[in-house]
């Protein structure tokens, strides 16, 4: 029985449970590198280093929340990248060109994939491994197997740009008014209802605790160059993302897809066209994900994007995503980015072997997974 409550409690308080593994590890860190770990510089390059991965998991999110899989988003975040790296070196195309056509052609491919699985009925994970090899088979035929390098300034401001301190002041008090104001928003729409209130206490204290979380992180950033464009692109995501789960019909039908398939089609609802649009969205953040990694190396790699389908699908499960579907949040496997993104960062400022790197990262999929499994044994 007691074991019981725990899951239970574990289940409801799920995104607590992660931002305390985020503080132990970030404490383990602190204390191995005598603070080095969470310097301004470190974090920075940390975050810089973690948008990818979230980028990616923003995306993953909801195809695993629909109940599929996508093997192939390594593969086709360098083969992306590297066409971008390609126009601009070989073809001297314009930035915005370059980056229309790299979005372009990231939407497509998602939607092929998605229309393999949906309407031609290919399992996921079949569409999925076969665009794996695919695609990395496209990107060292156009790369020719080397890097394409020195790509445009344009183009490594994508990845390496900073926003200006007092701009990352302003960000920061819109964004603590936001919250103040959605939380007021969500008060006044259950009171409007009849509906039970929350104490006045907590819902000031949330708002508090945000800003005092943002105000920690725009001047830690703001002590080393500033909040990174990169991150600013994913706090955006977030927020779009978050928003289209949470408020609208087609985030309802996502998890409806995937809570119960065939219940969902019987009430009318286009289940193969929600499928072909969430690979769609995949496909784009593949693309986002390619242009900001290029910038960020300055140079196309053939070898780009490899095992990064395994760190979002990692951050995904990590952040509370079933696998069984139907259940998940962005912002969850957003926290769970940066558990991958710490580890990694943290056991290269340790010169910690790789391979030991690799069984500590597939050691905490494994328990997130269990983790998963147990809790869902618990609520029912």
């Amino acid at each position: 029985m007691k074991n019981y409550n725990v899951k239970q409690l574990f289940s409801q308080y799920k995104m607590l449970a992660l931002g305390i593994a985020v503080a132990v590890i970030w404490a383990f860190f602190y204390t191995k590198t005598e603070g080095g770990f969470v310097s301004p510089r470190n974090l920075s390059n940390l975050l810089r280093q973690m948008s990818v991965t979230g980028i990616l998991a923003c995306g993953m999110v909801l195809v695993i929340i629909a109940g599929e899989i996508d093997l192939s988003v390594g593969s086709l975040l360098g083969l992306l990248g590297g066409v971008a790296a390609v126009l601009d070196v070989g073809q001297h195309l314009p930035l915005a060109l370059n980056l229309a056509l790299v979005l372009a052609c990231g939407l497509l491919v998602g939607l092929f994939n998605g229309y393999l699985t949906a309407y031609r009925g290919i399992p996921s994970f079949i569409v999925g491994l076969g665009g794996m090899l695919t695609y990395r088979g496209v990107l060292l035929g156009v790369t020719g197997g080397i890097t394409v390098a020195p790509v445009s300034n344009g183009l490594v401001q994508l990845g390496q740009a900073y926003l200006p301190a007092s701009a990352g002041v302003l960000l920061g008090w819109a964004l603590f008014a936001l919250a103040a104001v959605l939380a007021w928003r969500r008060r006044a729409g259950r009171a409007l209802h009849g509906l039970a209130q929350a104490p006045l206490w907590r819902d000031a204290a949330s708002v508090l605790l945000t800003g005092v979380l943002l105000l920690a992180f725009i001047r830690t950033l703001n002590g080393y160059e500033g909040i990174p464009l990169p991150v600013l692109l994913l706090l955006a995501l977030l927020g779009g993302f978050t928003y289209m789960t949470t408020q609208t019909v087609f985030g309802r039908r996502i998890y409806a897809v995937g809570s119960n398939m065939e219940a969902t089609r019987l009430s009318g609802i286009d289940v193969r066209a929600v499928k072909l649009w969430i690979f769609g969205i995949m496909g784009l953040m593949c693309a986002l994900a390619g242009l900001i990694n290029t910038g960020r190396l300055a140079a196309g790699s053939p070898s780009a994007g490899t095992f990064s389908e395994l760190d979002a699908i990692a951050a995904c499960f990590i952040g509370g995503t079933s696998m069984r579907g139907g259940a998940g949040t962005v912002y969850g496997a957003l926290i769970g980015a940066l558990v991958m993104a710490s580890l990694d960062n943290g056991m290269s400022m340790l010169d910690v072997d790789t391979y030991w790197q690799m069984i500590v990262k597939g050691s905490i999929l494994t328990i997130a997974v269990w983790v998963d499994v147990s809790t869902r044994t618990a609520r029912r």
